[in-house]
């Protein structure tokens, strides 16, 4: 477990190294069709409550569903992006009571799931295994009103049906995640893997990817699974970290006292840090399963699932190893951030034509954290040169590259614009020379092995040609002169 865990309040001390924490995530997500998973009503996000609705999405007595053959496609493209294998699959009745399921039951599948036996790789290089990705119908939207927007403090609630039918993609991994931040890793990974593929827009602020936690505690060496409980639609990667790391905690204070875990779903509250209990966790067998009658078996042919297979892009496991490859120097969680933000293209344009690998990534990472905007990956290459042959300094090339992503053009020309000459090697040298006369103490200190002054010196000639001088010239400058 972080540090994070060591300071929840409430909490006992952390005995980390006497306890395992595993997690297993079910994750949610939307597909992006035009219509529902078994109507033509609307997928859309937003709008008037209960305008995005039809006879089918209300349950109505007589209606009857069709399947929406781009929901399968896609389902298809995430079976083949997560190393699954594609098998015919059954829709079943999922039963149980919400009020915002209007049938009272969901259409889903069960024991024979369109996409089994897969794996995802983590930027660190750890497989995580896929046991299924199936596709299923959303719910409605309980709406509390008043209080705090729970149910306990609500006075009343309302039902929104816009969101109930749209298709979604249920991918349940195995419980091998170790950590907070392993399960913020898989699912950013997972994230992207949909992006890419084009299957959700992956928008966890809108509810198009949410989350279920199962988090289970266990002794260090222990091969057998603890009890574990359920934290509900996590919307957020921070708040994916705070709950795992808070209901290990909570686990393992309860065990350690000799209190047992109940298994149980729980909710995650973001305001107060914890999480609470919802109900019961619910088996298999309290849902009452069976084959949803008025839906045929979905067998997709061998032919389908190829021809999907190759429209599949560049996934972001084959993009970190490809910029890696081009990279070799570079951390490993810069290249997995560089292709986070979609940059991996631009970088490894801007390595083929010339820029030095390090210093590009470290634009990527540090100075593009809001986007490329009109950059080329020519401009960025050349920007790097002239870092490298000594034209513009750090701070300089930061500016230019400010001009470039706003609108586009040259760095000789943005450099120019902004009046960045580089300066004349005598002419600061003369400088270097009279500031260590006008600063006789500091100059001593330094000669005496203070290294801290270094900053202060190049703190000077920076201040004194207003960012136009080197700062590694001045720091060699300043070595040569002490001897």
């Amino acid at each position: 477990m972080s540090d994070e865990a060591q300071t929840i309040p409430g909490l006992g001390a952390p005995a980390d190294t006497e306890w395992e924490t595993v997690v297993g995530l079910e994750v949610h997500a939307e597909l992006a069709t035009e219509t529902k998973l078994f109507s033509a009503s609307p997928n859309r996000f937003g709008g008037e409550p209960n305008t995005h609705i039809d006879p089918v999405s209300l349950g109505l007595p007589g209606s009857l569903p069709v399947l929406n053959e781009k929901a399968v496609e896609l389902a298809i493209r995430v079976g083949l992006a997560l190393n699954c294998r594609i098998q015919p699959s059954v829709f079943a009745r999922k039963n149980y009571f919400y009020p915002d399921m209007p049938k009272d039951f969901q259409i889903s599948q069960y024991d024979q799931p369109i996409n089994v036996d897969g794996w995802l790789e983590l930027p660190s290089g750890k497989r995580v295994g896929i046991e299924r990705a199936h596709l299923e119908e959303d719910t409605g939207k309980t709406v509390h009103i008043g209080g705090g927007g729970r149910i306990h403090e609500a006075g009343y609630s309302l039902v929104d049906y816009n969101r109930a039918g749209v298709p979604l993609i249920e991918i349940v991994g195995h419980p091998e995640l170790r950590s907070a931040e392993e399960a913020r890793q898989y699912v950013s990974e997972l994230r992207s893997i949909l992006v890419a593929v084009g299957a959700s827009d992956g928008k966890m602020e809108e509810g198009s990817l949410r989350v279920d936690c199962n988090v289970s505690v266990r002794p260090v060496g222990s091969d057998r699974l603890g009890t574990r409980c359920e934290i509900k639609n996590v919307n957020s990667l921070r708040s994916l970290g705070r709950a795992v790391e808070y209901e290990a905690r909570r686990q393992i204070d309860l065990l350690t006292s000799g209190q047992p875990i109940e298994q149980q779903t729980r909710h995650w509250n973001e305001n107060d840090g914890r999480t609470h209990a919802l109900r019961s966790k619910e088996e298999d067998y309290d849902y009452r399963y069976f084959p949803e009658p008025d839906l045929l078996p979905l067998n997709p042919s061998t032919e389908w699932v190829e021809q999907v297979r190759n429209t599949l892009p560049s996934l972001p496991r084959d993009r970190r190893l490809g910029l890696a490859e081009a990279a070799p120097s570079v951390d490993i969680d810069h290249i997995a951030l560089a292709v986070e933000r979609s940059m991996d293209e631009l970088a490894l344009a801007a390595i083929s034509g010339g820029g030095a690998a390090e210093r590009v990534m470290t634009h990527i990472v540090q100075n593009l954290a809001d986007g490329s905007g009109q950059l080329t990956p020519e401009a960025l290459a050349d920007l790097v040169g002239m870092e490298e042959a000594g034209d513009l300094t750090a701070t300089q090339a930061k500016k230019v590259l400010a001009v470039l992503v706003e609108g586009g053009g040259s760095p000789q020309d943005a450099a120019q614009t902004l009046g960045f000459e580089a300066m004349d090697t005598g002419e600061l040298e003369s400088l270097v020379d009279s500031l260590i006369a006008e600063h006789a103490d500091e100059w001593s200190r330094y000669c005496d092995g203070d290294n801290k002054l270094t900053g202060f010196f190049v703190g000077q000639v920076m201040k004194a040609t207003q960012g136009r001088a080197d700062g590694k010239a001045v720091t060699q400058l300043l070595n040569s002169r002490r001897g």
